[in-house]
């Protein structure tokens, strides 16, 4: 089970005038990266629920929900198939009942409002949004095979060239996109990364922390994420640059794609910055990497958030385009 940290205090609103107002309550809190219990389920969970109001709409609509991939809090993601549309889907169900005040007034309309307006090859695409009686959304998209996550938990670790790169440089395409726009996605992590079966088509999910910003710089105050992906500044309630924060969880991610962990260790999350501040540092015994994706990961983790680079300047990086 994830547990919640108390993050410090970012400071009050005067001292930070350009800071959004957006500091929650502990249950929308970073979470520290733990593997949840596993759990048997009930004889009487074994039998499958009849469908409710929701389901049958969709079903009159030619959809048709499998088996659950993933379940939340509040909301859980089911394979579908459709008439309607070009292979497998997933179908994303929400139920604002059990969702806390934060995430049904303010997350959820900002999630919506940015996936209606998003395309890119290298995202997740939304193809309807369904809002029935019963209190429950339904949002369709398109699925994938598996996500970095279950790729790095089955491999270990991948190659620096090409399968990390090749998989690294559609996710900054991805970001690069969002950044252009002046959107954020503040969640940015291996499990939101999807992949095809072959590990060649990449494509972020998740939007759930997502934002446009106002102008830039637009100072955020939502201590939201995973733990082992977030920066100093967010770890240490700081009123941060949110590209400056999806930059550095990139570097978390390509660090995890190349080494087989995480650059910081987040058992400790309070002593998290100290180590950050230290530099990256790599296992011993690991093979030496290329020099130049070792240079792009230290530029990715700097401590100080004007010191990394823009998702453009990333996207131009000769490693990842294959020049050296």
């Amino acid at each position: 089970m994830e547990e919640t940290m108390q993050l410090p205090d970012p400071g009050a609103e005067e001292d930070h005038p350009e800071a959004e107002d957006d500091h929650l309550g502990a249950e929308e809190q970073l979470q520290p990266t733990l593997p949840e219990p596993e759990i048997m389920p009930k004889k009487s969970q074994l039998t499958p629920p009849k469908p409710d109001g929701g389901e049958r709409l969709l079903n009159e609509l030619g959809y048709r929900l499998g088996q659950t991939l993933g379940e939340g809090s509040f909301s859980k993601v089911r394979a579908a198939t459709s008439n309607r549309h070009k292979g497998p889907l997933a179908v994303k169900v929400v139920d604002r009942q059990r969702a806390s005040r934060a995430v049904v007034f303010k997350f959820l309309p900002r999630e919506l409002s940015i996936v209606r307006r998003i395309q890119h090859p290298n995202i997740v695409r939304v193809f309807e949004l369904i809002e029935v009686c019963n209190k429950k959304l339904y949002i369709v998209m398109e699925a994938m095979d598996t996500t970095l996550l279950q790729m790095l938990e089955n491999l270990g670790k991948l190659p620096c060239a090409p399968e990390a790169r090749d998989i690294f440089v559609q996710v900054v395409r991805a970001v690069r996109y969002l950044h252009d726009r002046n959107l954020v996605h503040r969640d940015l992590k291996c499990e939101n990364v999807l992949l095809s079966a072959d590990g060649r088509r990449a494509k972020i999910s998740d939007f759930g922390f997502s934002k446009e910003l106002k102008g830039y710089p637009d100072l955020s105050t939502t201590f939201c994420g995973t733990a082992a992906f977030a920066s100093p500044e967010v770890l240490m309630g700081i009123p941060y640059d949110a590209k400056k924060y999806d930059i550095w969880s990139l570097g978390v991610m390509l660090y995890m794609m190349v080494v087989g962990n995480v650059p910081f260790d987040d058992s400790n999350v309070q002593s998290m910055p100290q180590l950050q501040k230290k530099g990256v540092m790599y296992p011993e015994g690991l093979p030496p990497l290329p020099e130049p994706c070792q240079a792009l990961i230290t530029q990715l983790l700097q401590y100080t958030p004007s010191s990394r680079p823009g998702a453009g300047q990333i996207a131009k990086n000769r490693w990842l385009n294959g020049d050296i």
